[in-house]
């Protein structure tokens, strides 16, 4: 069972964003490779009816994702597939057996959650020379509770270094920058859109940060996140992150996903909400 070491978890507090390397085995990577590349192979566009993946669009199918598999393609590109996901914690026995592994729930409990929740489950391609860029962003301002309560597990499937598209990440913002908008349904239920979150709001229900930390974090400039494939790196939801496009002649593979907590007050503006009246999946032991 994985345990964050005190260091790791300073880390976390302080910076908003932590790295755990080796945390899968080659043999655990090679396995959620090969299911990559199966869910590639049989990606059919009549079927699926693919769509660009460009944040601040919805569409049904986008919606439907949240307890399936989707495809979105690159943008400007009918040919590349961006994401897999969203629901990959919940149909794909590869990716559920990890997502509801002892390790993350373990690391869940360390981080202070009571009732933890998975959601936004994806695989990001970022294929090489094509992979667009992320913009930079609060993971709150599209899974809000309250109080806020979303945290990012981000796998590398690949090494991810700087001309491929690591992650990069401004430390300490998760404290400097409130969450000032908000990506929701709309009324009609019929798109997305952003909107402003008046006043902004800073409360959070991960760990604060001690007081000889505060200054610690006062620091504007990104920093990459190289790492190499098997490495998990945790995202506070309110800390600021993006990536770059991948210019390189090298792929950039990752499987992420999402915790909040069923303690807080999900929204129901979210774009992710579950089909059937089903709530939001408690992270817990995979059946056998």
């Amino acid at each position: 069972m994985a345990e964050l070491s005190e260091e790791t978890l300073r880390a976390f507090s302080r910076d908003g964003c932590a790295v755990v390397d080796g945390f899968l085995s080659d043999a655990e990577v090679g396995e959620l490779r090969q299911r990559i590349g199966e869910l590639l192979d049989e990606f059919d566009p009549s079927v699926h009816k693919a769509v660009e993946f460009e944040t601040g669009t919805g569409t049904q199918y986008f919606f439907d994702s949240a307890d399936k598999v989707g495809y979105f393609l690159e943008s400007g590109n009918n040919k590349e597939v961006n994401k897999i996901g969203h629901g990959l914690h919940i149909v794909e026995p590869v990716f559920r057996s990890l997502t509801h592994g002892s390790r993350v729930r373990r690391i869940a409990e360390q981080l202070g959650y009571r009732d933890p929740r998975v959601l936004q489950s994806m695989v990001i391609c970022k294929q090489a020379g094509v992979g667009g860029a992320v913009p930079m962003h609060q993971d709150s301002t599209f899974l809000f509770t309250e109080p806020m309560s979303a945290c990012g597990f981000w796998l590398a499937l690949e090494d991810c270094t700087q001309s491929n598209g690591c992650l990069e990440f401004v430390p300490g913002s998760h404290r400097s920058a409130p969450l000032e908008r908000r990506f929701v349904r709309t009324c009609d239920n019929a798109d997305t859109e952003m909107v402003a979150v008046e006043p902004p709001v800073r409360d959070s229900y991960l760990p604060r940060l001690e007081p000889e930390q505060q200054q610690e974090s006062r620091r504007t400039e990104c920093v990459p996140v190289e790492v190499k494939a098997g490495a998990l790196v945790l995202i506070h939801g309110q800390v600021l992150h993006k990536s770059a496009r991948n210019s390189s002649a090298k792929s950039r593979w990752i499987y992420t996903f999402h915790i909040v907590d069923g303690e807080c007050k999900y929204d129901g503006r979210n774009w992710l909400q579950m089909g059937g009246g089903s709530g939001l999946t408690r992270l817990k032991a995979p059946p056998l």
